[in-house]
């Protein structure tokens, strides 16, 4: 990718305008010396490192896209939900999944927002110590770290069962130890093997769904070889739609959905190594929608049409494959054999969610410490921007998995994997709070909405909306534990609550100067980045199609030379860049640019005016489709406007 253009004032109204729109910076961190993209021309190369982290940028659009659709979907959904249905029938699973695939679609359209823009930096880690304070980042980090820490615990201890049930005589920590040092390995290996395996392993457990899904139309309409009737929604009347348990059940479900959509955030995490965060971050917040749609809600819905919410299978069923509704829907369907097919399925699951969970928590503590919030070795990385150390930790982690071997402390065991319900609250809150602070802080330095990439559908009521939900949650997920009172599911239920206030107070004490940052004082524009793949002009002619949005609007499209223009100015040289991505012309339209407002870059827009002009208005006059277009600058609000 050639460097964008640098051109003085003497030699700007020589220069190639529309040339130069070909190049896409549309976003970048202007805080710092090294700006990825324009230093460089590999773009596989140096611009492929992360300049904060280190970490290498090798995710794909369509790796983060499977990602956000299909990752971190594992035993916690397949095995999990049958304890959920258990405990309150299949309404209390529709009901919770609804519920609390609301509050999810709204924690990703404030984190989109976030994330689309400050894409670096371990994603809300950073965004805390950004919009709210250091201390509060490092509350937040260690409670998202505990989330994978017990995720990782519990998959590492589903996958030694599955084995143990085609293999009983080799012991748990057999496998555990084969097992462990595989994941090690191949993490090691680079964020490339980590999205391309996560991309085709995603894709399986998609097609793995469906499967099941067309089972459950067939069963349900009795259209199975040998089924003397349609089974219907025959479960949803005996043993009934809340199995007996009433708004006690559909609480306890509340706990259980919680921790399966923990990791539809992951995401924001992953952006910090995605090589193109500009696009690939909406995009995948889109797909979060389709998420809670197909996998959430139609699991819920075909878990309790096709299996019973009181049998005897989904709680103590002995192997976990056992206790999963698909192997009790396909036993009671007949087909014995089918628990190997299902066994192999979680497997596969359970694969990606181990995957997933020590690249999540990995990343996590890897983030935490370059930012002195965890021990400074866990921060290096290696010449591939592979975090060792930070893996290894992680990893480690995962042998509490190994005390549930034993009967002393198979309890205990229990405990920490449910810790990680209530911490999915915690931090889902925390980002709804970082989005409120920064449409403050936003608002506050007079910026204008335009400029932000991404736009969070509905604040600020999503926000609200989030931060309200989750807080609710936090407070009320335990309060079965009171009747039968239960010392012990108490402390389990709520224990991380006054911990992240400890560790908030503790942090605040021993840095003495982190205050809480003040509207105006929050850094609105260091941390961006820029996409290291771009995509030249596409030139009107007679076989391009503008997008169904624009067809639909019935505007026709012809290419002008910019999508987004910024500027920076460096000494006497003046840089213009802006992405060619399909900005259209039709009569009457009118397309508002804006150029950054602060520093030098205000300055250097000033002063250019004259020759930008100049130069803009030579390039209309050279399209035959644009020549009665009108240029107009508004220097008092840095607005470049081109009326037809």
């Amino acid at each position: 990718m050639p460097n964008p253009p640098s051109f003085s004032a003497e030699g700007l109204q020589k220069h190639d305008l529309a040339a130069a729109s070909r190049q896409d910076y549309s976003s970048h961190d202007i805080d710092s010396e090294y700006v990825p993209g324009w230093n460089s021309t590999d773009a596989s190369s140096s611009q492929a490192i992360d300049p904060d982290s280190g970490v290498k940028r090798g995710l794909k659009n369509r790796h983060l896209s499977m990602m956000a659709l299909a990752g971190i979907i594992g035993p916690g959904l397949l095995v999990g939900a049958g304890g959920a249905l258990n405990s309150g029938g299949p309404a209390s699973l529709i009901i919770g999944f609804g519920v609390i695939g609301f509050i999810a679609f709204a924690i990703m359209q404030s984190l989109g927002e976030l994330t689309t823009l400050y894409p670096g930096g371990g994603s809300f880690v950073s965004l805390a110590e950004r919009l709210v304070n250091k201390s509060f980042s490092t509350a937040v980090g260690w409670n998202y770290f505990i989330i994978w820490a017990a995720v990782l615990a519990n998959e590492y201890n589903v996958i030694c069962s599955i084995l143990v049930y085609w293999a009983p005589k080799v012991p748990l920590w057999g496998f555990f130890l084969i097992f462990w040092t595989v994941f090690l390995g191949f993490q090691l290996l680079g964020i490339e093997a980590f999205g391309e395996a996560e991309f085709w392993l995603a894709l399986l457990k998609l097609l793995g769904l469906t499967a099941y899904f067309i089972f459950s139309v067939v069963y349900a309409s009795g259209g199975l070889v040998g089924q003397q009737s349609a089974l219907g929604f025959h479960y949803w009347n005996d043993p009934g739609a809340f199995n007996g348990n009433g708004f006690r059940g559909v609480a306890k479900v509340f706990i259980f959905c919680s921790t399966f959509y923990a990791g539809v955030e992951s995401v924001a995490v992953a952006a910090t190594e995605t090589r193109n965060p500009g696009t690939a971050v909406p995009q995948a917040i889109r797909q979060v929608f389709w998420r809670i749609i197909f996998v959430y809600m139609g699991s819920a819905l075909f878990f309790g049409i096709t299996c019973p919410a009181n049998a005897e299978g989904l709680v103590g069923g002995g192997a976990k494959a056992l206790q999963s509704p698909m192997t009790i829907a396909i036993q009671t369907a007949g087909w014995e054999g089918g628990v190997h097919l299902i066994n192999a399925f979680i497997l596969i699951t359970c694969i990606s969610a181990i995957n997933s969970s020590i690249y999540i928590g990995s990343r996590t503590i890897l983030y935490m410490a370059q930012s002195g919030k965890a021990p400074g070795f866990l921060g290096k990385v290696n010449k591939m921007g592979v975090p060792v150390w930070a893996i290894l930790l992680t990893n480690a982690v995962g042998a509490i998995s190994m005390m549930n071997i034993s009967t002393g402390a198979a309890k205990a065991y229990s405990y920490i994997v449910n810790l990680s319900g209530v911490s999915t609250f915690l931090v889902w809150g925390s980002i709804s709070f970082m989005h409120i602070r920064f449409r403050r802080a936003w608002t506050t330095q007079k910026r204008d909405l335009i400029e932000l990439p991404f736009r969070s559908l509905g604040y600020p009521f999503v926000a609200y909306f989030g931060l309200a939900a989750n807080i609710f949650l936090s407070l009320v997920q335990g309060w079965t534990t009171f009747s039968p009172f239960s010392a012990a599911d108490f402390v389990d239920a709520y224990i991380l609550l006054p911990l992240f206030g400890v560790i908030y107070v503790v942090c605040r004490l021993v840095w003495r100067e982190d205050k809480l940052k003040r509207s105006w004082e929050i850094d609105l524009d260091g941390g961006r980045r820029v996409d290291l793949d771009t995509k030249d002009a596409t030139k009107h002619d007679k076989g391009s199609k503008p997008s169904l949005w624009r067809r639909h609007e019935g505007i026709l499209t012809s290419t002008l030379f910019s999508n987004k223009l910024s500027a920076l100015c460096d000494g006497n040289n003046f840089i213009l860049n802006g992405k060619h991505t399909g900005l259209t012309h039709t009569s009457p339209f009118m397309e508002q640019k804006k150029f950054i407002k602060f520093g030098p870059t205000r300055q250097a827009f000033e002063s250019y005016v004259p020759m930008i002009k100049e130069e803009v208005l030579g390039y209309l006059a050279s399209e035959p489709s644009l020549q009665n277009a009108a240029l107009a600058v508004d220097v008092s609000n840095g607005h470049f406007q081109i009326h037809g």
